[in-house]
């Protein structure tokens, strides 16, 4: 109810989010708190969103049951479960081994079989399995739009990813709409706070 009275009225996306039990993928210090609307700590430095951006993020991508979404930052894994449930297939990359791990665990347990995950750089997208129909990017670019995922996104693709600094300051939500032309279209959505979007992978990913 608190998701519909900010804004996320998409039926299929509020029956998902009711289904997917969120206690599954916070930490047990957090239990308390996995139903609050904010941010908690997962490990490596990274966070699972607040419900409501989750909502919101998943509603402006219009993601159907034939579509092929590529998502960037597994994490915990609860925006990628709530994907799956609403795509045809979801493609999603984790710079960190220990999350990932953890995430595929929990997608298992869920019988989630539509997943395929991947160790890797987000910013190089998955250019082996490009293009999608709609990309997620759940970590903040620097100053712009990454032309790597663009490029990997189809004409009349959707892409919602935060733009902008990363010190404590808020980031910019947009929407890209990639036209039959191959032209981005961008749209400011709110204001977000997310983990910056880092090239390379982390030093002794075990």
């Amino acid at each position: 109810m608190e998701l519909r009275r900010q804004g996320v009225a998409d039926q299929r996306v509020l029956e998902v989010m009711e289904r997917i039990p969120r206690e599954l993928f916070v930490e047990d210090l957090y239990q308390d708190q996995s139903y609050a609307n904010r941010a908690l700590p997962i490990g490596c430095g990274q966070t699972i969103s607040q419900p409501l951006v989750v909502g919101q993020m998943t509603q402006a991508l219009q993601v159907d049951k034939r579509m092929k979404v590529l998502e960037i930052g597994t994490g915990s894994g609860y925006q990628a479960s709530i994907l799956a449930k609403l795509c045809r297939r979801l493609y999603t990359i984790e710079r960190h081994r220990p999350l990932l791990r953890v995430a595929e665990a929990r997608f298992r347990q869920l019988g989630l079989h539509n997943i395929h995950t991947i160790i890797g750089d987000g910013n190089r997208g998955w250019p082996e399995q490009a293009p999608f129909d709609r990309i997620m990017v759940t970590a903040a670019a620097a100053r712009e739009i990454p032309q790597t995922l663009l490029d990997q996104l189809k004409p009349g693709g959707i892409m919602i990813l935060p733009v902008g600094p990363t010190a404590g300051q808020d980031q910019d939500l947009l929407r890209v709409l990639k036209d039959e032309d191959g032209q981005a279209h961008v749209e400011r959505l709110f204001p977000v706070r997310f983990v910056p979007l880092v090239e390379g992978l982390p030093v002794g990913n075990g």
